[in-house]
This record gives structure tokens, sequence and C-alpha cells, in this order.
């Protein structure tokens, strides 16, 4: 699990407006048959100690290549004026895209059982 950070927007909806620029890099056609190549979620984060701006928060369920190689066109996609980072997510914070990648690959959850 891994977030990319995309860092400095001046406001929630101007972060928020990159998202579907990012889905279209991430899933090129939205009418795929499941699962996606790199599966991914977004969030939002106060960006700095002022909390003055916007971080938008792109979960990849992937390795840490995949992650990086993801945090690339990404870093390109919202060009140079925008900070993007690469770090360990914690599986915890991102459960829903943890089920959907088990979900789509035909795996079990850790939580389920017999009566679940």
């Amino acid at each position: 699990m891994y977030e990319i950070r995309i860092a400095g927007h001046p406001s929630t909806e101007e972060a928020l407006a990159l998202q579907d620029p990012i889905k279209r890099l991430l899933c090129p056609d939205p009418d795929h048959a499941p699962p996606c190549e790199v599966p991914w979620s977004f969030t939002v984060a106060d960006d700095g100690p002022d909390g003055g701006s916007t971080a938008l928060v792109l979960g990849v369920y992937a390795s840490e290549g995949e992650a990086t190689r993801v945090a690339a066109q990404v870093r390109n996609l919202a060009g140079a004026g925008r900070a993007v980072a690469v770090s360990e997510g914690d599986a915890g914070e991102w459960e829903e895209l943890v089920e959907q990648y088990r979900f789509e690959r035909g795996l079990h959850s850790e939580r389920s059982g017999p009566g679940q």
C-alpha cells in the first residue's frame, strides 16, 4: 500500500479538480472488466504545518516499483509547480481499497470466515 501525495493546492476544490485527469491516467477505459491494473483511491489532507493548503492523496495498492512508476506519471500530469511524493501507506487507512483489491482478484478478506 502506497500513498502518492500531490501537495500545494490552495483549496480542497483545486485538489479535487486533479482527480479526473489522474483517473483517466490510471484507467483510460473506465468500462474495462475488473480488476484495474493498479487499484487506486483518493482522499485529501492538510498540507503543511499551518493547514493553509491541501494535498490530494492517491492511494495505490501496488508494489513499490509500480507506485514509483505511477507517481512519475502523476508528477508529469500535475506539472512542475506541484510536489509529488511517494510513501508507504497504512492499509488500515485504506480499508476500502484493500477490500476492492481482494474482491476483484477473488481473494478472501482476513475478516471473512464461516458465517460472515
